[in-house]
């Protein structure tokens, strides 16, 4: 339960806020991987070196590094997230606007520069994440997590298609330099949403040190949940999204074996999947409110899994277009509904104390079923063919249901060794109390 956010302040400002900045995460990332890569592109820039650009997206997966610096030094104004949140914001239009100036050739000064200019992009968008999720876990009741999910989703999503489509259609009908002010212009939007969000209060105890900040978040997860459900919690987050990306990772080769058109493919993942993920985002936020959490991740999963069952039945029985519009469309309404619960559920095991650094530790642990365990999905797919691999990727969905017997049941109010105000609010353990009084302050 978030103990930070007023009573006074009303849901839809609570919404509001982690919309816009959802809209702020998702503006910066954009820039940064389609919008410079079409520049860069149209500028004949040869694509082994455009394809470097993907070095510079390290710092989105490396951010838990230094995500315990946002724990241990809040900036106090207006509150200890949006004071970094608006520092960063305003840092980011300064980039995006910066990069407007850049003359995209094959001059090894000119390429350095952009390379420079993609790291610091991502340096920055990332660290602002990292505030972003944090504010959000601090801010949002528990019945509100499972809508404030969606409508930071929503935010997101709404960036990629102001970006991905306004800014290439400016590029295209003008200069590519006006899409990127057109982005800094957007994010710049975002800051008086972040002035007049709602307040997190202070903290009761908090971080003192940079070495609680750094040790803390993982000391007060074990102490909370306890060593072998710790290890329970981390595997349901790594496993209960494992089936997307399984999925995800071969929908298109699959779709364009079958014998749909590129353009086809394009333009059905892009335009019809995008609106049954919105679809299912918001039909998870209204649901969650009303199911609460543990029949959300259960119910919502089932749903996740359908998805994966229609590829099946479209790898099996065919049944063109329409079969192509049914799968796409229940893959990506449970994708939202799913991306709805699973946010909520990293919400739950934050401590606001630690929640930068408790949430960038979860949603890397999260990372890895996107990289690592989806990695093996090809090979699955030729060893199975289509029908075979899309029933693993339905199977693969069984241990995150087996371990929510055990960590989320169905008649449960929550997951068992969650953050909870009213039992784990109270003063720092002894070993925080010891290391608070050895410490200069650091």
């Amino acid at each position: 339960m978030a103990t930070s956010a007023s009573s006074s302040v009303r849901p839809w400002r609570r919404l509001l806020a982690v919309a816009a900045e959802g809209v702020a995460s998702g503006t910066p990332y954009m820039v940064g991987t389609k919008l410079l890569q079409g520049w860069l592109t149209a500028s004949q820039i040869p694509l082994s070196l455009i394809g470097l650009l993907g070095l510079a997206e390290l710092p989105y997966t490396l951010k838990m590094v230094w995500a315990p610096a946002l724990d241990r030094w809040p900036l106090p104004w207006p509150d200890r997230r949006r004071g970094w949140l608006l520092v960063l914001q305003l840092t980011l239009v300064a980039v995006i606007g910066a990069m407007a100036l850049l003359r995209p050739s094959s001059d090894p000064a000119s390429l350095t520069a952009i390379g420079l200019m993609a790291v610091l992009l991502a340096v920055v968008s990332a660290t602002q994440d990292i505030a972003v999720d944090a504010y959000r876990t601090d801010l949002l009741p528990d019945l509100e997590r499972g809508a404030g999910a969606a409508a930071s989703n929503l935010g997101y999503r709404t960036a990629m298609l102001a970006v991905g489509a306004g800014g290439f259609i400016l590029a295209g009908r003008y200069d590519w330099p006006l899409a990127f002010l057109f982005s800094a212009l957007l994010m710049l939007g975002v800051v008086p949403f972040t002035l007049t969000a709602p307040r997190l209060e202070p903290l009761a105890v908090p971080v003192s040190s940079l070495r609680q900040a750094v040790l803390g978040p993982a000391r007060e997860f074990l102490r909370r949940s306890g060593g072998p459900r710790a290890v329970a919690l981390l595997t349901l987050v790594l496993l209960y999204r494992w089936p997307d990306g399984l999925l995800g990772l071969m929908a298109v080769p699959f779709l364009i074996q079958k014998g749909f058109s590129p353009e086809v493919v394009g333009s059905v993942l892009a335009g019809w999947g995008i609106g049954a993920t919105i679809v299912g985002t918001v039909l998870g936020g209204l649901l969650f409110g009303r199911l609460g959490m543990n029949r959300s991740l259960w119910l919502f999963a089932l749903v996740g899994a359908a998805g994966n069952l229609a590829y099946w039945a479209l790898a099996r029985f065919d049944g063109g277009m329409p079969a192509l519009l049914t799968a796409v469309a229940l893959e990506n309404i449970g994708g939202g509904m799913v991306g709805a619960a699973f946010v909520a559920l990293l919400m739950s095991l934050c401590n606001p104390r630690f929640s930068a650094t408790q949430y960038a530790l979860l949603s890397g642990v999260y990372a890895l079923s996107r990289s690592l365990l989806a990695a093996p999905a090809g090979l699955v797919a030729e060893r199975l063919g289509w029908p075979g691999f899309f029933l693993a990727t339905t199977a693969a969905a069984l241990p995150a249901f087996l371990l929510m017997v055990r960590l989320t049941p169905w008649n449960g109010q929550g997951a068992r060794g969650a953050y909870r105000a009213d039992r784990d609010g109270g003063p720092s353990p002894p070993s925080d109390d010891a290391e608070n009084s050895r410490s200069s302050g650091m």
